[in-house]
């Protein structure tokens, strides 16, 4: 007997809404982020941030990311094969369209960098439906998570505690965090921000060191005696020997320069390049897309060889929040009952179809063809069978033309010696003249198509007319005895014929050689 108690439905114990997190300590009404950087430099604001942002290299680097995965088509798929789940389908693609999705979800790529993003909807009616009139993706840093995990509005009267930005007004996701009880997750600024501060850092150190070192410091030199009005004459030629190309003085007084005994640059390019690259990593995973080193790290056709696995894990992010959300709403809205279509962007790396023909035409080489259902799922629909090559009716044949001279001046021979079966010889050795099997396939080919044409128009009038298979079953077999063979069996007979003369020549030929 299992002694285990039945749960309790929609209980949670481990929360964070009643203060019983020993992580946090207390809290105020709005949860503050576990991220040690914004609490400890940035004072729990995002603004640290979005300084971390303005760095070129996150900046591009970035948009090479956003851009990835934008420019990946995106697709709905209906949730099932009924009809109200195909017109649910085709009333989602309408929505994507008209609030540009693509536009959306590069805005709402952003909350990758920060951790979590949030935007608004805004509905209108639509004749009987109930659609989105615009999505606005809003600053992340008017928001903040209540204790339940809810999503508050800070206003200008509400600083503290906000105001609820709910469902379905609100659609939101977090990403990056090690666990669900972070609402604000973990975005890449988190990693980005000492590379970042070194980097400035550095340069800022850099550009000391060029202007320190990069113009000889003017030294003038005066006696002891020199008056105080000499002194001052000597600094100003001092210091006008920084802007100025030429210089006058007295010859008394001496002035100098003091080269800089430094060389090189002290490493400040390696650090610049070691964050740079830094950047790179933990933006793109690697540092190929923009360092151009050798291989290929993904998609050739995406910008910047961003990995595969990285552009579909934030096109999968941002679809399924949607689809969890806005779409779903949609859906209960407009189509109750409704399997819930799906929009997803198509990230794969479109097959080599130039490679697969050329593995085709060697299985094909081996002795084995494709069906054409094959051929229309690989290559589309607009494909049909080849048709056979025309034959000119002015070849020559196995019955007529230059092919039967030879074998015209072996019948006579024949006859002359009153041989019994010269004239099948000769209708033998025509058949067996050189090519004379590949003339004969298209002429039998020919011969029967009128044949083979006729009863299809048969078949098709049947198709056509026929109610369910069973009635087509019966109408077939009602129409075999009228199905005309005559035409047909005359011309299988008279390839037959001249297949079986061709044997008996071939026999005669080897017989006279002997």
């Amino acid at each position: 007997m299992n002694d285990t108690a039945r749960p309790q439905l929609d209980r949670e114990i481990a929360t964070t809404a009643d203060g019983i997190d020993i992580t946090r300590g207390y809290t105020g009404p709005l949860l503050t982020p576990y991220d040690s950087i914004l609490r400890s430099r940035g004072g729990n604001d995002l603004r640290i941030y979005e300084e971390v942002y303005s760095d070129p290299e996150v900046k591009s680097t970035f948009g090479q990311r956003q851009a990835a995965v934008t420019q990946c088509e995106w697709q709905v798929d209906a949730g099932g094969d009924r009809p109200i789940d195909q017109e649910a389908a085709e009333f989602l693609r309408q929505q994507l369209q008209r609030i540009g999705w693509d536009n959306v979800t590069s805005k709402m790529l952003n909350g990758i960098f920060y951790g979590y993003a949030v935007a608004e909807l805004i509905y209108k009616v639509d004749g009987a439906r109930l659609v989105i009139d615009q999505v606005k993706v809003r600053n992340r840093r008017r928001f903040r998570f209540a204790k339940d995990a809810g999503l508050r509005l800070l206003t200008m009267d509400q600083m503290f505690e906000g105001i609820p930005a709910e469902a379905p007004y609100f659609w939101h996701f977090c990403t990056g965090a090690d666990h669900d009880d972070e609402p604000y997750g973990l975005g890449l600024a988190h990693w980005l921000y000492w590379p970042v501060l070194f980097k400035r850092n550095g340069l800022k150190f850099w550009l000391i060191f060029l202007e320190k070192f990069g113009m000889p410091t003017a030294v003038g030199k005066y006696d002891t005696t020199a008056t105080a009005p000499e002194r001052s004459r000597l600094l100003q030629a001092a210091r006008a020997l920084q802007t100025d190309s030429g210089i006058i003085m007295p010859k008394e007084m001496e002035l100098e320069l003091i080269e800089a005994g430094r060389n090189g640059t002290a490493d400040y390019q390696a650090l610049h390049d070691a964050m740079n690259a830094t950047i790179q990593k933990v933006i793109l995973g690697q540092t190929a897309s923009t360092q151009g080193t050798a291989g290929r790290l993904g998609n050739d056709d995406l910008q910047a060889d961003v990995r595969d696995d990285i552009i579909k894990a934030d096109a999968d992010l941002i679809c399924e929040s949607f689809n969890l959300g806005p779409v779903r709403w949609l859906m209960e809205w407009n189509f109750p009952g409704a399997a819930l279509p799906r929009v997803f962007r198509v990230t794969e790396e479109p097959e080599d179809l130039s490679a697969r023909a050329e593995r085709d035409k060697k299985i094909l080489d081996l002795g084995y063809k494709p069906s054409l259902a094959y051929v229309h799922e690989v290559y589309g629909t607009e494909w049909e069978p080849k048709d056979p090559a025309p034959v000119d009716p002015r070849e020559p044949t196995a019955i007529d033309g230059a092919e039967f001279a030879q074998p015209a001046r072996a019948v006579l021979e024949l006859l002359q010696r009153g041989h019994p079966r010269a004239r099948g010889a000769a209708f033998a050795e025509a058949a067996a003249a050189p090519d004379v099997p590949a003339r004969m396939a298209p002429r039998l080919e020919r011969d029967i198509k009128p044949t083979g044409d006729a009863w299809l128009v048969q078949v098709r009038e049947l198709v056509e007319s026929s109610g369910s298979l069973q009635e087509l079953s019966d109408a077939l077999m009602a129409l075999q005895p009228d199905m005309d063979l005559d035409a047909y069996s005359a011309a299988m007979a008279d390839a037959l014929t001249a297949a079986t003369l061709a044997g008996r020549y071939d026999v005669l030929q080897e017989a006279g050689g002997a």
